[in-house]
């Protein structure tokens, strides 16, 4: 550890004298050293202060996983400034209304996203500067452009700012899957101090190198991905998007030892047609969320050990199972220091073991957990209930203080008195050879409360009717759990992080070509 770093440009710079031939950020086809990585921080650093940039401005990034995206985001914490790295799949009123939430006057934008960029900024509040990764040529528009050299240009350092644990470091933007999105605020001590806790539960050394195929404007990525290797003076591998067919290819080409997994992703994977070159590869471990219950399978055939964790990003990873400890299926870990995690009734008092409540957090350490949701005060009032962060997340704990996941409180559904885990239907359906992947959500019912519904994807190739699955579902599932409507499609709608879009499937309804099991019996 770097000693005295309060920010992760500290951590590069520390790195750089020691090793400064050591591979640091590996995107794509691009590798930087950590002595590569430092001096471009510098540089970016100079460039946006002699810009304007100044401590406590913000700092929009419209960008894929790149180099550029990295070095900005450490340059801005060596000047005080934050980076807001906006999703880069949004598009018109939702890009406007993320840029206006975070506050931004400059902004850093990838070529490829400048035409929806230029068609929000008319409601994207005060920008007045916006810097191009690749070619923009002259453009009309009130706010100018100018490319991304522009802020390597400034040789004379920046002053460096004196950083306080609680400075913010980045706004992390909810992904959005159940709803709203929120603006995360993020300070210095949450980024490095995770970083921290994440190595050491998991065992990590400075001889691995970390694996993400996720995007840089989610916390996998940047807080479990580039701060743990930074910290640790590892190797952080990033690619631009997941990809079922490549991600082994890509472990190989970047010797990655240690990759993470969320949503569809392990399914997908697993799916695929067994090769004979499928333990062939240099990972050892897999972490992530939800893991299935043919982990085991997955291990073997792969070669690797798989443990399942749970956090989000306004509060980091509060609970983890460690490798190499006895798995207990469907746990998704106990709490670790600095986290007090307990389940809480809806009157705010702890549940029994075994018994459903919300999951709700309490840090033991300053600024370990986000600050606030940007803008946001009766949001933020309303998650921050009696000393306890209110997470919206069901589960029940065992005795021995392992918790186990059931659902957001938004997607668990209710039919006919009984509480639903939409997970138990999914990991049931996903265990049909010809599933690829499923989504179970309520839908209204004539007698009140829910019905029970599943949107499916088959595998490229595979037949399947309703009546077929459902017959499926009854051998394994208990009947107040067998989906009412079942519908076929192709590919189900995701965030970029790979996460089942289940707002958008619910807000579509029961469609006509759905099959409805009571009015066909």
């Amino acid at each position: 550890m770097i000693k005295d770093a309060r920010t992760l440009s500290d951590f590069v710079d520390g790195h750089a004298r020691t090793q400064p031939d050591h591979p640091a950020l590996r995107v794509e086809d691009e590798t930087l050293t950590y002595g590569q990585l430092a001096a471009q921080v510098r540089l970016v650093a100079a460039g946006l202060a002699e810009n304007g940039v100044r401590a406590g401005s913000t700092v929009a990034f419209v960008l894929p996983n790149s180099i550029e995206f990295v070095v900005a985001w450490l340059a801005l914490g060596r000047i005080g400034a934050v980076a807001a790295p906006v999703n880069t799949a949004l598009l018109g009123d939702g890009l406007a209304t993320a840029l206006r939430m975070c506050g931004a006057e400059v902004a850093i934008v990838d070529e490829r996203f400048l035409p929806a960029f230029e068609e929000a900024l008319p409601k994207a509040g005060n920008l007045r500067t916006v810097f191009v990764r690749g070619h923009a040529g002259p453009r009309p528009g009130a706010v100018p452009v100018r490319p991304w050299a522009d802020l390597t240009e400034h040789p004379i350092p920046a002053p460096r700012h004196e950083t306080r644990a609680g400075d913010p470091s980045i706004l992390l933007f909810t992904s959005g899957s159940t709803g709203r999105s929120k603006a995360c605020v993020l300070p210095h001590r949450y980024v490095l101090r995770q970083a921290e806790i994440f190595t050491e539960q998991l065992g990590l050394t400075a001889a691995d190198v970390l694996f993400c195929p996720f995007p840089l404007f989610h916390a996998d990525a940047a807080v479990f991905t580039v701060a743990p290797a930074f910290v640790l003076g590892a190797t952080a591998a990033l690619v631009e998007r997941f990809s079922v067919r490549r991600f082994w290819a890509q472990v190989r080409h970047y010797q990655a030892t240690v990759f993470d997994f969320m949503g569809a992703t392990l399914t997908m994977l697993h799916k695929q047609e067994p090769a004979a070159d499928d333990a062939d590869n240099p990972a050892r471990l897999g972490w992530g969320v939800p893991l299935p219950e043919w982990a085991g399978e997955f291990e073997r055939r792969f070669g690797v050990e798989l443990v399942e964790v749970y956090g989000l990003s306004d509060t980091g990873i509060v609970l983890y199972n460690r490798p190499g400890e006895p798995r207990r299926p469907g746990s998704c870990g106990r709490p670790v220091h600095p986290f007090d995690v307990k389940i809480l009734d809806s009157d705010g008092f702890e549940m029994p073991s075994g018994e459903v409540g919300e999951i709700c957090i309490r840090p033991l350490e300053p600024h370990v957990i986000m600050s606030e949701y940007l803008g946001m005060p009766e949001v933020t009032a309303e998650a921050w209930r009696d000393l306890w962060f209110h997470t919206g997340d069901l589960a029940h704990r065992d005795e021995d203080g392992y918790f186990y996941f059931v659902g957001r409180g938004a997607d668990v559904i209710r039919r006919r008195g009984e509480n639903i885990s939409g997970l138990e239907i999914e990991a049931v359906i996903s265990r049909h050879p010809a599933v690829l992947e499923v989504a179970a959500f309520g839908v209204p019912s004539e007698l009140t409360e829910e019905d029970v519904m599943v949107v499916v994807s088959l595998r490229p190739g595979a037949e399947l009717d309703a009546r077929e699955l459902l017959a499926y579902c009854e051998k394994d599932l208990p009947r107040h759990m067998v989906p009412r409507y079942v519908e076929f499609t192709g590919p189900l709608p995701k965030t970029p992080t790979e996460k089942i879009e289940k707002h958008v499937l619910k807000s579509r309804g029961v469609s006509p070509s759905a099959f409805d099991r009571e009015s066909r019996d």
